[in-house]
């Protein structure tokens, strides 16, 4: 039976992978911006269908829109959203 002192180190271990994959996810966000920015579409577009399906099956969290997707509704990106310039 696991103790109170092992049940905390891996929910702090939980809690590390899970800021590693936003922060990576992050990450592939500004790369999506920059190849769409840098008319490479194509490859914007692929890597924006891998990002999807790691928040909706690895993460179990909603896709989020592509700043460059029309459908998208026109917004900003992450950091627009925070409030930043983009």
């Amino acid at each position: 039976m696991a103790g109170r002192d092992d049940v905390t180190r891996l929910e702090d271990e939980v809690e590390r992978y899970r800021r590693a994959a936003e922060d990576a996810l992050e990450q592939l966000d500004w790369c999506i911006g920059y190849l769409h920015g840098a008319s490479k579409g194509q490859i914007a577009a692929a890597l924006a269908r891998n990002r999807a399906h790691i928040r909706e099956q690895l993460l179990k969290r909603p896709a989020e829109p592509v700043p460059s997707d029309p459908k998208s509704g026109g917004a900003g990106s992450r950091q627009d959203q925070r409030g930043g310039r983009g």
